[in-house]
């Protein structure tokens, strides 16, 4: 079972060294599936191995639902966060502060109001990131208060039973964000009191996603967005906001791929 088979494909393409049990399994599901082993070997790249390298799914690290539960600790480093996205949120081990996917950098928004890019050898209980490659771009003029501005959000999506990614920059009158201090584990968050900031004039830049709310346990439902404005380092988690003008780009995700941690919090957790 150690041993490595070669599997030719095309003459004069490339030829494929596996392991011999692999060879063995590729074998079975051509037999089960009536397809031939080079149809199934350029099916799995085309899924796993898109052609600029990016997957254009949203990676989730953990369910959601375990960090409502208080699992605030998990062994996943944000450099294994960054092979699965470079856009996206999620927050750090102890619940200490907001995070920030932008661009392929990560920011770490704390209790202090400030953003501190961060390390990958970091790890997070949660993150909910994707490669970013919008869908549509519409730009957007005249102020809009913050219902109009949740309003215009739902207008864009076509349906809400699809996950989309969202990245508006713009001019904001008005934002107010929060954060949250360092906890520890197993606190009920509901428990947790967070610091709330407000910015005034401001350009910045907001991320985040629309999850239906049918899979309400994988990730926050509805809009759930994070600001950082544009000398990156002020932010939080959106509350409320004020809009002059912006840009706004949108991701229609079709494909959801979730993480369960194999670490003792997690699996002896009651998620339910």
């Amino acid at each position: 079972m150690n041993t490595r088979d070669e599997l030719k494909l095309d003459p004069g393409t490339c030829t494929v060294s596996l392991p011999g049990d692999l060879c063995e399994m590729l074998a079975l599901a051509s037999r089960n599936t009536g397809l031939s082993e080079e149809q199934l070997i350029e099916r799995a790249i085309r899924r796993f191995l898109p052609m600029d390298g990016k997957s254009r799914n949203v990676y989730l690290s953990a369910p959601m639902s375990a960090l409502l539960k208080g699992v605030y600790e998990e062994n996943t480093t944000l450099g294994e966060i960054k092979m699965h996205g470079d856009f996206g949120v999620g927050t750090f081990n102890d619940l200490d502060g907001e995070m920030i996917l932008l661009d392929g950098q990560v920011y770490q928004l704390k209790d202090d109001g400030f953003a501190h890019p961060v390390s990958d050898s970091v790890q997070t209980p949660f993150a909910c990131v994707t490669f970013f490659d919008p869908t549509t771009v519409e730009d957007v003029e005249g102020e809009l208060d913050h219902a109009a501005f949740k309003n215009l959000l739902y207008r864009l999506i076509p349906s809400v039973n699809m996950f989309y990614a969202i990245r508006i920059e713009g001019t904001f009158p008005y934002v107010k964000v929060w954060s949250v201090p360092r906890q520890e584990n197993h606190r009920p968050i509901q428990e947790v009191t967070p610091r709330v900031f407000e910015y005034h004039e401001t350009r910045g830049t907001v991320i985040g996603f629309y999850t239906p709310e049918f899979i309400k346990s994988l990730a926050s439902p509805g809009y759930h967005l994070h600001f950082l404005n544009s000398e990156l380092n002020h932010g939080g988690h959106l509350h409320e906001c004020r809009m002059s003008e912006g840009r706004i780009s949108l991701q229609f995700i079709s494909t959801v791929e979730l993480n369960l941690p194999a670490t003792l919090d997690y699996l002896t957790a009651n998620l339910i």
